[in-house]
C-alpha cells in the first residue's frame, strides 16, 4: 500500500459508515486520503476519523468529479443505485453495501475469505452481501468443499441493529407507547418473523436475499435453500441456526478441524463447559463464531452449526475494507 489512494466514504453519518471509519481507524490506515460524504440533511456533520477532524460534504452528482480510486458506499438502495453508476464511469471502484446490484450478473458479490477471484472481475462495482448471507457462507464453504452440500435449511436471529438507527430506537423505547419507528409490532419481548417486505410466495425479501445470495457466492445457482429470517429483541450481532444435508459423510471432529481452520472462523463449541457463541461476546469482532457443531440424524449426512457474528462489523463495514484491501494489493 505504498501508493496515496483516494477513498471516498458515502453514507459516513449511518451506522454502517461510521462502523466503516471504525474499522479503518483500528487498522490505522493513514495511508489513504479520505472524504466522507452524506445526504443534504445531514451534511456539515463534523466526525473526528484518524485523529483529523472531517466536515462531512454532501453528496452530489459532481462529487465523483473529484477522480476517487475507491468508495465505500453505506447509504442505501436509492443511493447507491443513482450514484455508484455515476462514480465508476468517472474511474472509481465502488464497493457496495445495499442490496440494488448483488444480483446483477456483472457485478461480483464477494466474501473475501470466501470467493477472493471474484473481486477481480468487477467492471466498477462490487457487492457486499447481505449481513446474513456473509456470516453464513463463511462455514459453508469449507464444508461444501470438501463434502458438497445437498441442501441447506436457514433459521435466522437478527439483531435489531441491521434495521438501523430505528431499529435500535424501538427496542430502547420498549412498550412504552412510543410510535413504532420500523417495525410493524413492538420488538421488545417479541420475535418478529417478518425482515423486509413479504414477497408474493409467502417468503420476505430478506429470505429470497439469503437463498440467491448464498447461491451466487457458492457458484451453485441450483442449490436447494429455503429461509426463516426473524427480528429479535438483541441490539448487535446476528445468530443463525444453519442445517446442512451432505452428499458425503463426515466426523463430527473433521467439520470442528475444518472450520476452526478456515480464515476469519472461530470454533467456540464445548458443550460440557456450556461454551457457544451468544450475542454479547461476539459483539465488536470481525470474526464468524461457530458451535453446537453436531450430527442431525433425520437425515443421512445431515449437520447442524450455530452461528453468531456481528452484523455491523462483518456483515458489512469489516467485509467492505476487506475488499478494499485485497483491491490495493493488486493496484
Amino acid at each position: 500500500m505504498n501508493k496515496n489512494y483516494k477513498v471516498a466514504i458515502v453514507g459516513a453519518t449511518g451506522l454502517v459508515g461510521r462502523t466503516v471509519l471504525k474499522v479503518l481507524e483500528e487498522k490505522n490506515y493513514k495511508c489513504f486520503t479520505y472524504d466522507l460524504f452524506c445526504s443534504k440533511k445531514s451534511a456539515g456533520s463534523k466526525i473526528n476519523f484518524l485523529n483529523k477532524d472531517y466536515i462531512v460534504r454532501e453528496l452530489t452528482e459532481e462529487t465523483f468529479n473529484e477522480r476517487f480510486d475507491f468508495a465505500i458506499f453505506c447509504a442505501g438502495g436509492k443511493t447507491s443505485e443513482k450514484y455508484a453508476p455515476i462514480a465508476s464511469k468517472k474511474g472509481c471502484i465502488v464497493i457496495d453495501n445495499s442490496s440494488i446490484f448483488r444480483m446483477d450478473s456483472n457485478v461480483p458479490l464477494v466474501v473475501p475469505e470466501v470467493n477472493p477471484e471474484d473481486i477481480f472481475k468487477h467492471s466498477g462495482i462490487i457487492s457486499n452481501p447481505n449481513c446474513s448471507t456473509i456470516q453464513a457462507v463463511l462455514p459453508l464453504k469449507p464444508i461444501d468443499d470438501k463434502y458438497n452440500i445437498k441442501r441447506i435449511i436457514y433459521s435466522t436471529y437478527q439483531a435489531v441493529s441491521g434495521a438501523g438507527r430505528f431499529g435500535i430506537d424501538d427496542l430502547e423505547n420498549k412498550a412504552c407507547g412510543d410510535e413504532l419507528k420500523k417495525f410493524p409490532y413492538p420488538i421488545h419481548n417479541n420475535c418478529l418473523p417478518h425482515i423486509d417486505i413479504f414477497m408474493d410466495d409467502g417468503y420476505t425479501k430478506e429470505e429470497h436475499k439469503m437463498i440467491n445470495e448464498t447461491r451466487k457466492i457458492l457458484h451453485k445457482p441450483n442449490l436447494a435453500i429455503t429461509a426463516t429470517t426473524v427480528r429479535v429483541p438483541v441490539v448487535n450481532c446476528h445468530s443463525e441456526c444453519i442445517n446442512i444435508e451432505l452428499e458425503k459423510d463426515f466426523e463430527i471432529y473433521d467439520i470442528k478441524i475444518l472450520l476452526a481452520n478456515f480464515p476469519g472462523i472461530i470454533v467456540a463449541d464445548n458443550p460440557e463447559k456450556n461454551i457457544y457463541p451468544i450475542a454479547t461476546k461476539v459483539d465488536g469482532c470481525d470474526e464468524v463464531f461457530v458451535g453446537r457443531i453436531r450430527r442431525d440424524f433425520s437425515v443421512k449426512n445431515g449437520l447442524n452449526l450455530w452461528v453468531v457474528a456481528d452484523n455491523l462489523r462483518k456483515g458489512a463495514a469489516t467485509n467492505a475494507v476487506q475488499i478494499l484491501e485485497k483491491l490495493v494489493t493488486v493496484q
